[in-house]
């Protein structure tokens, strides 16, 4: 269902992007005003009228105004910890087979980055349950999230984010899907497979490969099987007519991605191993995963 255009209102977040392809998240506030290089504008400027709209500033400089995407949001708000950048959450929604309904376990809420993935994927009949260790960060990603959805009627009614250790707490019932942002998941691993349900998806966030080593080795010991290790590069082109060329920044290395499957207890040993060894992506999976 496609929805109609709704005017911009006061309170909302607007994306201002100047003619160099700068970009300033600004809420915004009945008689405010917006000061950059390249002049003034005003708030109210905005306020009533449509996004995709373009404005002159003071100063002569131009600035395209448009609602944020969620991208936009997660690489301009506040960071109380490193975030999950866009190009690794599209990744693990798509893996981990985020859907709507889920339960989603998620330990490591961080800035909430990852966490407003999960919350869009799992929709409004989902849930998150989403551990942060640290109350500092707890608090940042509750002002985040807050922030998001204040000009939604959704709002996040679908996440819980609590303080907690998630290696200490008592899970709920079977979860859908287990995401971690730890520095070491391998110590959820044995609790994960306690609330996960069979067939349900672990997946875990990682910046280095020492960390992956230990991760996929205790996966594989608690009989978790499809285990897959995979990372995203990003590299944007410019095209201007005849001139195509990759640009000269790109995204590389930010994270690793694990997921692996929950299978039922096996009755038959032989068939059991055959799955751990003969099932692992990296001795011989899927040439496109």
């Amino acid at each position: 269902m496609t929805h109609e255009a709704q005017p911009l209102e006061e309170g909302e977040r607007v994306l201002l992007i100047d003619g160099r392809g700068r970009r300033y998240l600004i809420e915004l506030k009945a008689g405010a005003e917006f000061h950059s290089h390249v002049g003034i504008v005003g708030h109210d400027e905005l306020i009533g009228g449509d996004e995709g709209v373009t404005l002159r500033a003071s100063g002569g400089g131009r600035f395209l105004a448009f609602r944020p995407t969620l991208a936009d949001y997660i690489l301009k708000m506040k960071r109380g910890a490193q975030v999950v950048y866009p190009k690794d959450i599209g990744l693990i929604l798509v893996y981990a087979d985020i859907f709507p309904g889920a339960t989603v376990l998620e330990a490591g809420s961080g800035s909430a980055a990852l966490t407003l993935g999960l919350a869009r994927a799992v929709g409004e009949s989902g849930r998150i349950i989403s551990y942060e260790l640290r109350e500092d960060h707890h608090a940042q990603a509750v002002r985040n999230l807050r922030t998001w959805y204040s000009s939604s009627d959704a709002g996040p009614q679908n996440v819980d984010l609590r303080v907690g250790d998630v290696f200490e707490e008592s899970q709920p019932g079977p979860v859908d899907r287990i995401v971690l942002d730890l520095p070491e998941p391998w110590r959820a691993v044995g609790p994960a497979t306690d609330a996960l349900r069979s067939g349900g998806i672990l997946c875990s966030y990682l910046p280095t490969i020492p960390q992956v080593q230990q991760t996929v080795a205790a996966l594989r010991k608690s009989g978790f099987v499809l285990v897959q290790t995979l990372e995203g590069l990003v590299r944007t082109w410019n095209i201007e007519g005849a001139s195509v060329r990759p640009d000269h920044r790109m995204v590389a290395h930010t994270g690793f991605i694990i997921t692996a499957r929950k299978p039922t207890t096996y009755r038959d040993t032989k068939v059991s191993e055959a799955a751990r060894v003969g099932l692992s992506p990296d001795r011989g999976g899927d040439d496109g995963l």
